[in-house]
């Protein structure tokens, strides 16, 4: 099926014809039950609730908001809110109520859809009285409308609503690492452009599976997950809760499978504490072994049936790139914004390169500034920012093109490498400049770190802030193996200092016990760094720290 200049509402209507008895979407319940709903069903059902939109004879283009962790009705909702002429407002599932509150008055939301949720009754004081409450099968309880109600009720919308291409289809708040979120505003033709794009150049069909469990608020998963099964025509899959999901990638089976680095380190950190690394190591290096070693690890994380992995939403390190390459699995690093709805650069099968985010995508068009930053254009950049025209012109150069942010170069091949964020760049007292970001890569090839905040504006020399993995925690309690620890990390230091210059290398690392996470404001909703949190937290301690002179430091 030729999905080019097709918006997502003909793609729905398409599959709705074409392959309605199909299995779309399957949906865990909990205690080991499933609903599958076919492309037909799918479809349906968001015609129903389409139907009942309508009749609340909301003005013309209403934004509608969507607050739920991933499940077959926030994408059966996506297509509703389109059919009946309005314009979707999705809410990350893990934001707080002060946040809530600030999105659905921005955008000025009639409507919310509730659904499958951890902590609704901190967000819950957020929502505005005046907002109408519709809540999905697997909400928490509350006493609002009803999905399954709505379905049974209304009668489908009939025929096909037709939405104007440059029309807004969708204001997606960022998560934004400063500040409050913006909104980005994307037309049907912003989002049609990456998802028939991205499906083309990563060859999808109709047979590939996928396991969608990354926020749906974020363009990343939206564009590759909702979007990429609409112009694919494959099937979905969702997980059911952490707890599960080990059981729910094994119910997938996924042949395509994303992620972003945390959770691709976390997966490497769990094997690690299985088979010690210079045990792999060895195993790796014997002929009669290797293969069943590779299958056993990928059978065991569930990735077995994958034919192509991808690592977008921040940089992951060389290091833990070339361990998933060595077992065999190709791990291609991506690149986008919410801004360019995560349409911008791609690593291609057998044309990767170890810390390089890849080419250039069909259509998009990329010079580097004189500072150093990426700048890009192509049809799946914004239309701008909701209600901020001044940050809209901020963010754009005079003759189009989208700031990134982002420092980079391109090698001669055309692909991109990036070097740092322009506005995370400090200076040191001796009025040298540093980039965080590859001194941070450097470090988390350490299989004891999960996450590291590399700082030290201000000061002679930059320090590291780690965070220990998840399971290496409770053993550091040991005072033999905190010493093995501290001895590694020692040789660490050395490691990353031979390799930088002068300036940039490092005085101290501190291993923090404070867990970061996205409920305390330590990380966005898609595990990013919040860097100016995470410096904020500590600041009065770096001057005591500094003064010790000791290479690792336990706060």
């Amino acid at each position: 099926m030729d999905t080019t200049n097709r918006l997502p509402l003909d793609l729905v209507y398409q599959r709705e014809a074409t392959q309605g008895d199909s299995l779309y979407m399957t949906q865990p319940l909990g205690d080991g039950k499933v609903a599958e709903y076919t492309w037909g069903r799918a479809v349906d059902e968001a015609r129903r609730v389409a139907s009942y939109l309508k009749s609340l004879n909301l003005p013309e283009k209403s934004r509608i908001g969507l607050i739920s962790k991933n499940c077959a009705q926030w994408i059966m909702t996506d297509w509703a809110i389109w059919m009946a002429g309005h314009i979707s407002v999705p809410l990350y599932p893990t934001l707080n109520a002060d946040t809530v509150n600030y999105i659905l008055n921005h955008a000025e939301c009639d409507v919310l859809f509730v659904g499958k949720l951890d902590d609704w009754d901190m967000m819950k004081p957020g929502v505005p009285e005046s907002v109408r409450c519709i809540s999905y099968p697997l909400s928490p309880p509350n006493d609002f409308e009803t999905w399954d109600d709505i379905v049974a009720s209304f009668p489908p919308l009939e025929g096909k609503t037709q939405r104007d291409p440059d029309e807004l289809a969708t204001i997606v708040y960022t998560s934004g690492s400063t500040g409050r979120p913006k909104g980005v505003m994307l037309s049907f033709r912003n989002m049609a452009f990456s998802a028939a794009g991205g499906t083309q150049v990563l060859n999808l069909g109709p047979k590939e599976r996928m396991l969608s469990y990354l926020p749906l608020a974020h363009v990343f998963e939206r564009t590759f997950v909702e979007l990429g099964s609409l112009y694919a025509g494959f099937e979905l899959y969702f997980a059911e809760s952490l707890d599960t999901f080990v059981q729910d990638l094994q119910r997938a089976r996924p042949t395509l499978f994303l992620s972003v680095p945390r959770l691709w380190v976390k997966f490497q950190h769990g094997v690690l504490q299985k088979v010690p690394k210079q045990k792999l190591e060895r195993l790796m290096r014997m002929p009669v072994v290797n293969k069943l070693i590779k299958k056993k690890i990928l059978k065991g994380l569930g990735l077995n049936k994958v034919k192509l992995a991808g690592s977008g939403s921040a940089p992951l390190s060389n290091d833990v790139l070339d361990w998933y390459r060595a077992l065999g699995l190709e791990l291609l690093e991506g690149y986008g914004m919410s801004e360019n709805f995560a349409y911008s650069h791609m690593n291609r099968p057998g044309r990767s390169r170890t810390g390089y985010v890849g080419e250039a995508l069909p259509g998009v068009d990329v010079k580097i500034a004189e500072n150093g930053e990426v700048l890009v254009k192509s049809p799946a950049t914004m239309m701008g920012y909701y209600k901020d025209e001044e940050k809209t012109r901020e963010t754009f150069t005079e003759d189009g093109y989208l700031k990134t942010g982002d420092k980079g170069e391109i090698d001669e091949l055309g692909r991109l490498k990036l070097t740092g964020r322009i506005k995370e760049i400090f200076k040191t007292s001796k009025g040298k400049y540093i980039a965080p970001a590859p001194i941070e890569n450097r470090l988390m090839s350490h299989d004891a770190i999960e996450m590291v905040c590399v700082s030290g504006a201000n000061q002679t020399q930059p320090h590291a802030l780690v965070v220990l993995g998840e399971e290496i925690r409770p053993k550091a309690a040991d005072e033999n193996f905190r010493k093995e620890l501290e001895a590694s990390f020692k040789d660490l230091i050395q490691e990353v200092n031979k390799s930088v210059d002068p300036h940039e290398q490092l005085a101290f690392i501190t291993v923090v016990s404070d867990e970061w996470s996205v409920e305390n404001s330590f990380l966005t909703p898609t595990l990013k760094l919040k860097r100016n949190v995470v410096e904020d937290a500590y600041q009065e301690k770096v001057d005591n720290w500094y003064a010790k002179r000791q290479p690792v430091i336990w706060q």
